[in-house]
């Protein structure tokens, strides 16, 4: 399938040379004269690249950079200046551009590069996925996220894989909490040996103890031969506890022991068991208040929460959320068959704009799902469920909300977006947003947003 290419310049020669010998290398190419109509176009289709002036009436090329890489974050930019304006070439890759090039231009120069720049984009593609079909494909890295919140969820990760003490992970369900105890594993010393997972709330509560620390033959009715427990089975390696919470309160005390005297006692055993095993524990439920309602030791919970990595739910990190779409649909579409190359700008703000209750995974699902109904090269609305119906999308149906509604609903969404994106610094979110604190401020009280 051809590349997309949007051409903005205000010199109509300029516009019609770089359509014309760009068309001859087989990309499909549209133009704008100016910046506000390319972000109008920007708005309503999807571009791989767009190849844009800087010094341009209405929008110049640095603000369309910025509205690009807010907007639509998966398509590359190019800049075009004159040698004089070398500067502002420089301050434009600063803001995310990924190329630029001078005037007056040399059609083989330009074609050289966008062929290298589509070359590094399939790349970047190809690479996310190969790395996630490693064999350590729970590296950090792989973790997706390039927001604040992430950001710190990496440092902690990096700060306690190499050593060796206990963590307790903490989030809502489907955030990833299991991700990152495997992250944790897989950058340890621990690396080699095995990553025990076990879901704490799966298990039937009469069989926790066997489970966990192994039984002896005859131990009790059922018990045809020895079994080692999943913590003999981890020596050497890391054990994951998760939903700690659901241990029956008799079997905390044998799992501090196990902790603290780092040694089990299988089910009819007479003899403790030395084992070597890291614990990594995660909750969706407050342990503290389990602790006061005297449903979880005390003494277990500081045992286990000597370090803890919190993470944040979907909605504390939505500019991640393209970047989640990408990884998912280059997972999926590789396994279904399907050359699909993104999704248009209107999913990009549904899924951005959605209430995700089960977090990253329900996100995951909903990619997954998009795919299989998916017909064209991007995932479109229609291919989303039918309940999927987010607040800013115009149906155009009898009886739907007001214009001035839906410019509400987007306005307060975007100025949320942009709060989240700089770590709710209101200076900072002015500044982006062209207004004053105060004219924030007031947008805030206007629009219903929880100040921080």
């Amino acid at each position: 399938m051809a590349e997309k290419i949007l051409i903005v310049d205000d010199e109509n020669i300029i516009r019609e040379s770089l359509v014309f010998v760009l068309q001859k290398e087989n990309y499909e190419v549209d133009e704008a004269e100016n910046g506000a109509k390319a972000f109008e176009k920007i708005q309503s289709e999807s571009f791989d690249l767009v190849i844009s002036d800087i010094e341009m009436p209405e929008i110049k090329g640095i603000e369309l950079l910025k509205k690009i890489r807010q907007y639509s974050p998966q398509t590359f930019v190019m800049i075009i200046t004159a040698y004089a304006s070398i500067d502002t070439a420089i301050s434009a890759l600063r803001h995310g551009a990924h190329d630029y090039i001078l005037k007056p231009l040399e059609f083989d120069d330009l074609i050289l590069r966008v062929k290298r720049l589509f070359d590094y984009r399939r790349l970047l593609q190809e690479n996310m996925y190969l790395r996630s079909e490693l064999n350590r494909e729970y590296d950090f890295n792989n973790i997706i996220g390039n927001s604040f919140a992430m950001k710190k969820v990496f440092d902690l990760i990096k700060k306690v894989a190499k050593t060796d003490g206990t963590v307790l992970v903490t989030g809502r369900s489907g955030t990833g909490k299991e991700l990152v105890a495997r992250s944790i594993h897989y950058n340890s010393n621990r690396a080699s040996n095995k990553f025990v997972a076990i879901n704490c709330g799966a298990i039937v509560e009469t069989l926790f103890e066997s489970e966990l620390f192994g039984h002896k033959k005859g131990s009790f009715t059922g018990a045809t031969m020895d079994k080692e427990g999943l913590f003999r089975i981890a020596h050497g390696g890391t054990i994951f506890l998760d939903e700690i919470s659901e241990i029956p309160l008799h079997l905390q005390v044998k799992l501090l022991r196990a902790i603290e005297e780092k040694e089990i006692l299988p089910v009819g055993g007479t003899t403790q068991t030395k084992i070597d095993v890291r614990i990594i524990s995660a909750s969706n439920k407050s342990l503290h208040e389990l602790v006061e309602q005297g449903k979880f030791r005390e003494d277990l919970f500081y045992r286990i929460n000597i370090f803890e990595i919190h993470l944040p739910a979907l909605e504390e990190r939505k500019e991640d959320i393209s970047l989640l779409v990408q990884h998912f649909m280059i997972k999926h579409s590789e396994r279904m068959g399907k050359l699909v190359r993104g999704a248009d700008n209107d999913v990009v703000r549904a899924l951005m704009n959605h209430k995700w209750k089960g977090q990253v995974r329900e996100l995951e699902n909903i990619i997954e799902r998009a795919l299989i109904f998916s017909e064209g090269e991007y995932i479109t609305m229609k291919d989303l469920p039918e309940d999927f119906k987010p607040k800013f999308y115009l149906q155009g149906n009898v009886g739907s909300p007001k214009l001035k509604d839906k410019l509400k609903d987007f306005e307060r969404n975007y100025i949320e977006q942009q709060l989240t994106a700089f770590g709710f610094d209101k200076e900072k979110t002015a500044e982006e947003l062209g207004i004053s604190v105060s004219s924030l401020y007031r947008k805030m009280d206007e629009l219903g947003i929880e100040k921080v």
